[in-house]
């Protein structure tokens, strides 16, 4: 029993794992563009924002088991086969973009507009606001969206697993369902209670770490940018900006 726990726990962190990584990669710049482009932003596109929003809709609306049976072409396509953990990467992934990207959008929504003001007065341009301002000071939330995201990532193989992906939830369905060994069942169940458990805990700590330093030090960085510069001594100059400091 123990090898075969060990070799299932490996399974589901190598797909969890990969999975994501390749959903950060991809929505978090989704996420973000879902901000940009909305009314008021810097990249105000109102048919580019309804469009993005309506996929990430759509995606996020289809259950998992029914993703990975109309993704299997395209699994086919790009690993070869349509079992085993590689294969599981695929709809796991895709499946995980839309919901990451959601959380994005709403961990960037709660920064600060007069921190995006302030950069854009400095003449940043919107990169410099996604890079200086949105990203860091959303960053304790986006830890607590991507430890969401593990988790959910979590259930989802385990349904993975009623396909041939492997893992705990593969596990569950051969050995405690088919073959009515409850007692290992039980031991995969607890196993994955455990592992969520201890990814939660560690994403809470680390989001409350960051918010206790500041997340990514947005007061500092607006009184770094509107910091004025001391009269210059023998003249009736006021004072101005330290746009040359700041910048």
């Amino acid at each position: 029993m123990r090898p075969l726990l060990e070799q299932a726990c490996w399974d589901t962190f190598y797909m969890v794992g990969w999975s994501t990584l390749i959903a950060v990669a991809g929505g978090l710049p989704l996420g973000i563009l879902l901000v940009l482009t909305d009314r008021g932003g810097l990249l105000r596109n109102v048919v580019a924002n309804k469009v993005i929003g309506q996929v990430v809709n759509v995606a996020r609306s289809m259950p998992f088991i029914i993703l990975m049976v109309a993704l299997m072409g395209f699994t086919r396509t790009i690993t070869g086969t349509t079992i085993g953990r590689e294969a599981a990467i695929v709809p796991l992934a895709i499946g995980a973009i839309p919901f990451f990207a959601r959380l994005v959008e709403t961990a960037v929504r709660e920064v600060d507009h007069g921190l995006v003001e302030a950069v854009q007065a400095m003449g940043g341009n919107t990169w410099t606001v996604v890079r200086r301002v949105l990203v860091p000071e959303s960053l304790p939330s986006l830890i607590s969206s991507a430890t969401t995201t593990v988790v959910a990532l979590i259930g989802y193989s385990a349904m993975a697993g009623t396909v041939g992906a492997g893992g705990l939830g593969d596990i569950a369905i051969r050995y405690g369902y088919q073959r009515f060994e409850t007692g290992l069942m039980w031991i995969t169940v607890a196993v994955l209670a455990v592992v969520i458990s201890v990814i939660q805990f560690a994403g809470d700590h680390a989001a409350r770490t960051l918010h206790r330093r500041g997340g990514g030090s947005g007061a500092v960085l607006g009184l770094r940018l509107l910091k004025p510069r001391p009269k210059p001594a023998g003249t009736d100059e006021p004072a101005t900006a330290d746009v040359g400091k700041a910048a």
